[in-house]
């Protein structure tokens, strides 16, 4: 039986993991301090798993990556670098969770291969935490934007196009993508945030972005869709 071990199990995103693969061993930063090798070196021996998923980190609200840089740099590049050196040793799949404002948020319709460049320190430490994943080959990379339902914001950019997904559709996705490796973006349909958000919210209302927030971060999703297909 194959074993996966999920790091930030505590977090909005595990919990409904917990929902969907209640088999999956979760551990939160009390059980698995992804700062210390001990800590890390201690749950891959008692648990054994061929698998890490890697939700923990730092993520919302934005700002935070900028007010408490050590700790974005720490929980998002530092933690993700020791489980890397720790999966690579025993030969365990590394699937980590990234972002797509990795991508320059400019021209739209982004590949896997294309240029990156983020646009705040939130993606720059997502980025960080890719760098050490892709050193390692017995591994996936997930790009994705996604977000809880129903929409948590009562108004949304009309002029800013996204993937944005609910965490529910996207951990389905995710779970039937386990055995790939390399990079893959994941997402829903390339929309307006205002689009996605007023199918769960007629009431949402419309504002526009002035530049801080780029307009074009949705990706291509077709090579996720041939993957699904086969």
């Amino acid at each position: 039986m194959q074993k996966v071990l999920v790091t930030g199990s505590d977090g909005r995103f595990g919990k409904i993991l917990q929902k969907l693969s209640p088999k999956f061993i979760y551990s939160n930063k009390k059980k698995l301090n992804i700062l210390s090798l001990k800590s890390i070196q201690n749950n891959l021996k008692k648990y054994r798993p061929n698998y890490i998923l890697h939700l923990a980190g730092l993520s919302r609200p934005m700002k935070i990556h900028d007010q408490y840089i050590n700790k974005s740099i720490d929980l998002n590049i530092i933690g993700t670098c020791n489980l890397v050196k720790e999966a690579s040793k025993r030969k365990i799949k590394m699937i980590y969770l990234s972002t797509s404002y990795v991508y320059p948020g400019k021209k739209g319709n982004y590949n896997e291969d294309d240029a990156l460049k983020p646009w705040n320190n939130y993606s720059w430490s997502k980025l960080g935490g890719e760098c050490a994943v892709q050193m390692y080959k017995n591994s996936l990379i997930i790009r994705l934007c996604m977000t809880e339902r129903p929409f948590i914001h009562n108004k949304a950019y009309a002029n800013v196009k996204s993937n944005f997904i609910y965490q529910e559709d996207a951990a389905k996705i995710i779970l039937r993508i386990f055995n790939k490796k390399g990079i893959i973006n994941v997402g829903g349909p390339s929309q307006t945030i205002y689009k996605f958000a007023k199918k769960n919210n007629k009431k949402i209302k419309k504002i526009f972005s002035k530049g801080e927030f780029p307009k074009r971060t949705d990706m291509n999703l077709k090579k996720l869709r041939k993957l699904i297909k086969s």
